[in-house]
Parts: C-alpha cells; structure tokens; sequence
C-alpha cells in the first residue's frame, strides 16, 4: 500500500478549499475511496499514469477554471462583457474571435464584409487588443484566445497590449488554442500549408519558453473534431496524434520535453453520452503519461500529466426546444468535472441560433456555479473511479484509440509527425470523420438515436425566442477603426517591420519577436498574413471523395 502512503503523504500537505467537506447532511465526505488491491492503470490521484486526476487532492485543493467563451461585436462591447462575467465570478477569459479575424483578414478587407462581429470580436491590429482588455489588469487575469492560423499574430497583439498595461510578459497567463493540424483535419480555418504553419507554432514555443514562460502554447484541440462528426474514439485518438505531433516538431528543433510540454493544454468536447465522455478524459490522461514516458523518454511529471479545457458540445444543442438545451449542458458539464477537467465552458441554450443573449449567457455561467458550490462532486477524488463500468469503459477507450494512434504511426513510418502530414494529404482523417458523421445522421433519421424534441417528443408549433443580433453599425465602426490606425501611425516604421518579418521569413529567424515589433508598429493583421503569403504561400485541400 505504498502508493496509499505517498498519495496521503502529498494529499496532506497541499492547501485545501476548506477545511472540512461535509454533505448537505453534515455527514464527513472522505477523500478518496479505493479498494485494497489498486490496479496500477488506474493508480492514485496525483501519481502516474495520472487516471484518476494530475492534483492528488483533486478539487478540493482548487475548483476547476470557470472560463466563459465571450466575444462579440465590437472590442467595446466585449470588453463590456468580459467585466460583467468577472464580476460575476468567473475566473478567466476566452476570446471568441470573427470569422474575418480568424481567417487572417482585416474588416475592411472585401472577404470581410457582412461578417464582421458576428460570431466573435474583430481584432485588426495592437489597439484593438489594448481597447479589448481595457481596465482588465492582463497581469492578474488568465486569458485564453481561441484561434489557430493568425494566432501568433494576435498573440503578439496581446503582447504588445500587455507591455502598454505595463505588465511583464513573464506575469501573463493563459493558452493560445494556436493547434492547426485540427484545422486540416476538421475546422478548416488556415491561411498557409501546413509546414510554415508548424513553424510559426515551433517559433511560439521556443519563444515562450525564454519570455512568457506561464503561457500555455498550444491547446490541442479536439472539440471541433468532435464537432466535425467524429465519434469519442476518434476524438481522443486524432487529437492525442496531433499532441504527439507537435512534441515531434520541437523535438526536432532541439528542444527538450521538458522546455515545452508542460505548456502544452488540451481542449476536449464533453458530448452527450455521460459515462463514455468520463472514460475518455480518463484514458486521455493514460495513453498520454504512457506515450511521453515510454515514446518520448521524459522523466519529467509535468510532461506527462495532460491538462485539459472542456466545452459542452455545440453540437448537441438543439434549435427545437432550446430549453431543453439546459438539460444537455448540465449533463455535459457534470461529465466533464467528473473526468477531471481543469477548465470549463457550458454552451448557452441559444448557442444554436447565434451568439448568446447576456441572459442566456448568465444561465451558462451559474450552471458551472450551481455544480461546483451546491452539488458536493468537486467534494471527493474522482467519485466514479473504481466503477466496474466506468473503468471498462476507460479500458475499452484507450484500446481503440491505441489501434488508431498504431495506424497514424505507420501512416508516418514511425513518425507520428509526419503520420499525421500524411494523413491529412490522403484524406484519412476527413474520411473517417465524414463517415462517422454519416452513420450518426443515419441513426437520428432512423430513431435508432433519439434526440428530444428532434426526433421523439416533438412539437409541431415552436415559440421563437429573442437572440443576439449584430448591428451593421458594428462593422462600419471597426472598419473606421482600422482606417484610424493606418492614418495616425508611422507608415516608414510599419514597412521597416514588415520588411524586417518577411527577410525573417526567408530566413530561419525566429519570427515572434518580429511580428511583437511589427504589432508595435501598428501594422494591421491583414498586412502581416499578406506579407508572410508573399513567402509561405496558399494551402487548397486535396480533393477527395
């Protein structure tokens, strides 16, 4: 029973949210409840293979991050609602940015147009970022942005609104999602092919690792895989190839696992099917300690413990009997606090429509609030574990996502790097989430799979509700801004920098600080992406049927 002694051991002497957990019934809730004989695959809180949570003391040392996803309109409007939400008790803030934003376009771009604000923030340059995180000490908040082309642009946005807040890089906190082989994959959201891309990210790490060391770099993502069509399996698997991926890529740069791993974060979708989503955070946990040990050789625990951000699933949700969409997230987030994430999103009901009203919004928020002060989960180590279904079900996840990780591998002839690259070339990926996608749509149709209010228990009259609707006044006012920057700055200094980035690009230069100085300048997204296009080029998916 040592592993008993040393997971008390640790468990004791980390700080707790309180100093007794009692139920509503005032009766003493134990820490963690195990068996006499411990299966070494599911092990103890805290300890490899990291089963059962990364913190031996679960949530009872710190609740999982309330992070919000919010962003809309204008960096006004946003910031707005950023302040309300941290009055409110959430802990932290993720960006949602417009598709103009995401794509690498300015608003006043033609590609531009009517898009604007509409499903996030529009950021075009350095000053946009500074009006964003108005009265928002950057230094004291953790912020997390949501986007994977231009992300080390906007990063070095950021960077440059932290530097005028007069915050040290070295304070900042928070996770740039920067993932684009998901992109390839599933979103389909990328400026360059793939290969300027993974340099871009290898750029970021090797930067952030000198200069923003609290940064997490990467977020790999599976949400919007899962969000594509991919069943659970599939969603673990391709995102875990794409984590290992990434390792591979600074590997080769010379870097140690150590000096970038433990900033890598994951980000995983918390579907409908509640003890298949508990299962697959906890193998997620598994195949992950397994592979940096035994594939990657690190000796490091932070390297191997995987960290992850949830978000209910979006698609879930449905546009018949939005209230019904309450139920959903709630069992969604319950999941995911169950699996152990350690950081949340909750879907709004209206999310199907458009972006949340304020009020649906709220409701989202105190749905995290309601699990986390008022139902005592948070209140024991991983309650599930032990479950004679719930770790069959662990086990039967992390067989099958090892049979996938297997045929990426030999894809890349023993490289899970090049595996994926090839993957997405031939269409493997694609192909199998279409194909999923396909045989979920054909069950609904069939009522083999019921979704209430959708295929059973359905209404034939729907009550509209009041939604979220962008004003074009928000696109004219962020194209004005724009003209404003490229009117009161230097325009000598901005072609300085950007001449400066593209020599860079050319060369094997290190971009960050590059494009940090070229943000300095004020030189807008659209000008940089359109400058580094002068040397990284275009990306068109191969065809595939």
């Amino acid at each position: 029973m040592s592993g008993r002694r040393e997971w008390e051991r640790d468990h004791e002497k980390q700080p707790k949210r309180r100093e007794r957990f009692v139920s509503i019934s005032f009766e003493e809730i134990p820490a963690l409840v195990d068996s006499e004989e411990v299966d070494p695959r599911i092990g103890y809180p805290g300890a490899y293979p990291y089963t059962r949570g990364i913190h031996s003391t679960g949530y009872r040392g710190k609740l999982w991050t309330i992070r919000q996803f919010a962003g809309f309109a204008g960096v006004t409007d946003t910031n707005a609602r950023f302040r309300k939400l941290l009055a409110e008790g959430q802990h932290g803030l993720s960006v949602a940015f417009d598709m103009p934003t995401l794509m690498g376009h300015d608003s006043d771009a033609a590609a531009a147009l009517g898009e604007v604000g509409h499903c996030g923030v529009a950021i075009d340059s350095a000053d946009d970022m500074e009006d964003l995180f108005a009265a928002i000490p950057l230094g004291d908040v953790s912020v997390s942005m949501t986007i994977n082309g231009p992300a080390a642009i906007l990063f070095a946005f950021l960077l440059v609104a932290a530097e005028e807040q007069g915050v040290d890089w070295r304070d900042l906190r928070g996770t740039l999602q920067n993932d684009i082989l998901k992109e390839y994959i599933a979103q389909k959201e990328w400026i360059f092919p793939p290969e300027p891309h993974l340099r871009l990210i290898v750029d970021m790490v090797d930067f952030c690792r000198r200069e923003v060391p609290q940064w997490n770099t990467i977020s790999i993502s599976g949400y919007h895989i899962r969000e594509a069509g991919a069943n659970a399996t599939q969603e673990l698997a391709f995102t875990l190839a794409d984590g290992f991926a990434y390792v591979e890529a600074c590997l080769r740069a010379g870097m140690r696992t150590e000096d970038f791993a433990p900033r890598f974060s994951f980000f995983f979708d918390a579907h409908i099917d509640f003890f298949e989503e508990i299962a697959k955070f906890r193998a997620a946990r598994r195949i992950w300690a397994r592979w940096m040990r035994d594939r990657y050789g690190t000796r490091d625990e932070r390297s191997m413990k995987l960290r992850f951000h949830t978000q209910t699933a979006g698609v879930s949700l449905t546009a018949q009997q939005p209230d019904n969409n309450i139920v959903r997230t709630t069992v969604e987030a319950l999941a995911a606090v169950l699996g152990g994430t350690q950081s949340l999103h909750t879907n709004a009901r209206d999310e199907v429509y458009a972006l949340p009203t304020e009020a649906a919004a709220e409701l989202a928020l105190r749905t995290q609030q309601v699990i986390a002060e008022e139902t005592g989960v948070a209140d024991t180590i991983d309650p599930l574990g032990g479950s004679w279904f719930v770790e069959e079900l662990t086990d039967r996840m992390e067989h099958r996502v090892e049979d996938i990780l297997q045929t990426v591998d030999r894809l890349g002839k023993g490289s899970m790097l090049e595996g994926v690259l090839r993957g997405i070339e031939q269409s493997y990926f694609q192909s199998a989430i279409s194909d999923s996608a396909y045989e979920f749509e054909k069950a609904v149709n069939s009522g083999d799979r019921s979704v209430v209010g959708v295929n059973r228990f359905a209404k034939d009259e729907e009550e509209p509700i009041e939604i979220l609707r962008i004003a074009r006044a928000v696109e004219e006012g962020q194209r004005e801004r724009v003209r404003q920057v490229r009117q009161t700055r230097d325009p000598q200094a901005v072609e300085e920098a950007l001449a400066a980035l593209e020599s860079g690009a050319r060369r094997d230069a290190n971009l960050m600080p590059l494009l940090v100085e070229a943000a300095r300048r004020r030189a807008t997204e659209g000008e940089i992406v359109e400058r580094l296009k002068t040397v990284f080029g275009t990306y068109r998916e191969p065809a595939s049927f």
